[in-house]
């Protein structure tokens, strides 16, 4: 019998959580399964779940499919309606090993279609930690769930109220990818900067990250997925500023640029906050970069609105922008908002993504002749420690930290020869 497919849509975090997964069917005996770990940030996110799972059956006409993560957590209605679909499985569920045993041997056996509880009644991280998630560059889970309430957002019914993993577990965990080999580890969450709050003495991020980079002195690269700025603590603004192996580069959850709709978005920072904290950050790491995740076509939006996020690239000089079309959720108070017409929420995206492509061809020129530390992840592509991709013209060894002044670029990435 053929191991478990695995089909994982969306975030980084559940890309890692389906390795997980991949471990937990494979212990308890899970054969030939379709798994289809979705996403629920957006609208078009449950469609392309629903698409998938069409395909794989055409494909797999007698195959099993499972279908969890956010979307199964949110609408688990949806999922079980398909015909398609043999078993929905909700976001904590997935990570336990005894839901994957009770699938053995028959996958349609007697226990329920349906298993999706309410996950804001979870108080704790999964268990099952995976030691190398990547070939050269590791993930490490360190947190969970949401404690607020954007009103756009829908993750928090999916993911639960915010959970830490115990700092110990975390180094401990980054000390075992280290001696595998792993020469860079990113610390990802789906609400990074709360990291702590839930654990005695509510330490912060910035704790966490120099307890890391003290205690495993042989990491040679320590990378932070995405954070909220305005929860940016002391101790991080340090490691900025002091720690070499911190890579100089942050993903920003800014969402817009202008004060009234951060507002109606719940969000907790101003246009201002935004600015002050790239420039601080800048001036205690002059080589920093940001990427940047923003809405096109909030309700109620007007031109001068947008406007506003279009000059908050420059403002704020971020590097790689991931534009997000304005989708309303059900049950989210945006989705109660007077809505903007999707031609003229299509037309915005476009104009930001212009605005973010020629934000990245601006650092790419930059550069040109620069000498950058290069994380081979293929003997022909690595990443600097701003996280831009390099192209090799002659082979270099994989997995290896080498070094590299660039010779030119195109659209995407950096050259080198």
């Amino acid at each position: 019998m053929s191991a478990p497919v695995f089909h994982t849509l969306g975030c980084r975090l559940n890309a890692y959580e389906s390795e997980a997964m991949r471990e937990l069917a494979e212990q308890a005996g899970v054969h030939g399964a379709h798994v289809v770990n979705t996403c629920a940030v957006t609208a078009e996110a449950v469609r392309k779940a629903r698409q998938e799972i069409r395909r794989i059956r055409r494909d797999h006409p007698d195959a099993p499919i499972i279908v969890t993560g956010c979307a199964a957590q949110t609408e688990p209605e949806t999922f079980a309606a398909m015909p398609e679909v043999t078993r929905v499985i909700g976001n904590t569920e997935k990570m336990q090993p005894d839901t994957w045993k009770a699938m053995v041997p028959d996958l349609i056996g007697a226990t329920e279609r349906v298993q999706v509880d309410d996950i804001m009644s979870v108080r704790e991280t999964a268990g099952h930690l995976i030691d190398g998630f990547g070939r050269h560059r590791a993930y490490v889970q360190v947190q969970n769930g949401c404690d607020h309430r954007c009103t756009f957002c829908i993750i928090p019914y999916g993911r639960g109220n915010s959970r830490s993993v115990p700092a110990g577990v975390v180094v401990e965990q980054i000390k075992r990818l280290v001696d595998k080999g792993f020469l860079e580890v990113v610390l990802t969450g789906v609400d990074l900067t709360s990291w702590g709050a839930d654990l005695p003495g509510e330490p912060r991020l910035g704790d966490l990250v120099m307890r890391i980079l003290r205690l495993v002195p042989d990491l040679p690269r320590l990378r932070i997925s995405s954070i909220d700025s305005i929860e940016a603590d002391d101790n991080l603004m340090l490691a900025i500023a002091s720690e070499p192996r911190l890579m100089p580069h942050l993903h920003l959850s800014l969402q817009h640029g202008d004060n009234l709709i951060l507002k109606r978005m719940k969000r907790r920072h101003t246009r201002d906050d935004a600015i002050r904290f790239c420039d601080e950050a800048r001036r205690l790491r002059p080589d920093i970069i940001f990427g940047a995740d923003i809405i096109a076509g909030f309700p109620t939006e007007t031109d001068a609105h947008f406007e506003n996020s279009v000059r908050l690239v420059q403002d704020c000089d971020l590097t790689f922008l991931h534009v997000f079309p304005f989708s309303p959720r059900k049950g989210t108070p945006a989705a109660r908002m007077p809505q903007l017409a999707g031609p003229l929420i299509r037309d915005r995206a476009a104009r930001l993504r212009a605005a973010g492509g020629a934000a990245l061809a601006g650092h790419l020129a930059a550069q040109i002749g620069q000498t950058h530390r290069i994380l081979t992840e293929s003997p022909h592509m690595g990443r600097t420690g701003q996280f831009t991709e390099v192209r090799f013209a002659t082979a270099r060894p994989e997995g290896a930290i080498v070094t590299a002044t660039i010779s030119g670029h195109d659209a995407t990435g950096l050259h080198a020869d």
